[in-house]
């Protein structure tokens, strides 16, 4: 994969009805998979070294951004979700990479402004079910 440009990956949430919406202008954005180990060492281990157990730990995902609104229609989508603590399904595009998908609630939400620009927001995701992974 030749390299990409930041600004091309998108965050995308389920209005609801038919079909995604992107989040505002992000400028920053952060996907993190996570996956918990489990330790199965014991005393016979060879060598002491530690033994994990092959697919038994908790797999989850977090996504984090930073960036503006591009209409009402998204601020208002994404402040709804926040305030009912509700789950949606999300799309996070990686251009020639593929789409990462699945169930996330919106963990953080803040805004902020500097006296001579904009209102920019930061956001922080936590994955709240199995996420599938479309290479592109």
């Amino acid at each position: 994969m030749a390299a990409q440009k930041g600004k091309d990956l998108l965050l995308k949430i389920s209005d609801g009805a038919s079909g995604f919406v992107t989040i505002g202008g992000l400028r920053t954005r952060r996907i993190a998979l996570n996956a918990d180990t489990i330790d199965v060492t014991d005393a016979e281990s060879a060598g002491r070294w530690r033994e994990l157990l092959g697919g038994a730990g908790v797999r989850r995902a977090s996504v984090s951004g930073t960036g503006i609104f591009k209409d009402q229609t998204s601020d208002a989508l994404l402040r709804q979700v926040f305030f009912d603590g509700a789950l949606r399904d999300w799309q996070f595009v990686i251009p020639d990479f593929g789409v990462l998908a699945g169930p996330f609630q919106v963990s953080n939400l803040d805004y902020r402004g500097e006296h001579a620009g904009e209102v920019t927001f930061d956001i922080s995701l936590d994955s709240a079910g199995a996420l599938t992974f479309t290479a592109v």
